[in-house]
């Protein structure tokens, strides 16, 4: 009895062996088709919201680009360094630029012909500059304004008498001064020397309704002035060959030293304040430790028993 029950329970266990692995087999593999299952979802769901993601940033970048303007590229301007001061060379370029192109309708209220002197013109070349300049000047003894020939001391007219009259004669448009332009736009020089550069026929898709100028560098892409720019449109005093981008680069110094005339009296002050604090550093260091090393080297006994 005992061998026919041990004998029956040995049969039976090694028929649920089988039975048991082949239900281990097969959870087994429906976990492991759940777990596929559940990392395809998850990277159908990553690509799906990375596409998203890529999307809303293409829409965004476009959308940008459109309302504030293409970003301009960096340009290694010569007088960025901390030692560097402006070409005043391409400074009296660029005034050549200004006058004879630009002047018709920006101005540049914030300068005076004094501040010419010594930097791109002598006093006699401004001076003369100055009598061919006519300033309405005022009250007379009557009580009235009167015309006379411009002064050292007197701003750059404007080619307008208000606002009003400047946009009554640009359509609408106010061309607007362009005294401080280079610290008023977002990465000024770079921006003036794009924009200058920038014309161009819109793409397919873009449309620009007369009377306005397409360049993807001004915001909205869509611009009052037209390109003013061509090469041999000046002929400059020392024999510069006048090409477009030449022009712009002397036009665009020009405003950057307009925008601050103190660029580089700031620049050699700074010079000489870092030198002479160098100095200053260098014999403090040296008093301290003069000062300080006989009582750092010195030995001090102490006699507990006397």
């Amino acid at each position: 009895m005992i061998s026919r029950a041990l004998s029956q329970g040995i049969n039976n266990a090694s028929s649920m062996q089988p039975r048991l692995l082949s239900r281990m087999i097969s959870s087994s593999t429906a976990t492991n088709n759940a777990e596929s299952k559940w990392t395809s979802t998850n990277v159908a769901l990553g690509a799906g919201v990375s596409a998203i993601a890529l999307f809303g940033l293409a829409e965004s970048v476009k959308t940008d680009e459109s309302e504030h303007g293409l970003h301009a590229p960096a340009y290694n301007w010569p007088h960025d360094g901390f030692f560097n001061s402006y070409d005043a060379a391409s400074i009296r370029r660029g005034h050549q630029v200004y006058q004879q192109v630009c002047a018709a309708c920006h101005s540049v209220e914030q300068l005076a012909y004094r501040n010419l002197v010594g930097v791109c013109y002598t006093e006699d070349e401004v001076k003369e500059m100055c009598l061919e300049i006519e300033v309405t000047d005022g009250p007379d003894d009557t009580g009235e304004p009167f015309e006379r020939a411009a002064k050292l001391s007197d701003k750059i007219p404007s080619p307008y008498m208000n606002e009003a009259h400047a946009r009554f004669a640009n359509g609408g448009a106010y061309p607007p001064d362009l005294s401080l332009i280079t610290k008023a736009r977002h990465d000024g020089q770079n921006y003036v020397f794009a924009l200058l550069l920038g014309y161009r026929d819109p793409p397919a898709g873009v449309s620009v309704r007369e009377g306005l100028h397409y360049n993807p560098y001004f915001p909205g892409g869509a611009i009052a002035m037209p390109k003013m720019l061509a090469d041999g449109g000046v002929e400059y005093d020392d024999g510069t060959p006048a090409t477009e981008s030449q022009m712009a680069k002397d036009v665009t110094t020009f405003l950057a030293w307009a925008a601050e005339p103190e660029h580089d009296e700031r620049k050699l002050m700074g010079a000489k304040w870092v030198f002479v604090l160098c100095l200053v550093a260098f014999q403090a260091v040296y008093y301290k430790r003069w000062k300080w090393a006989p009582l750092k080297s010195r030995r001090v006994i102490v006699d507990v028993v006397n």
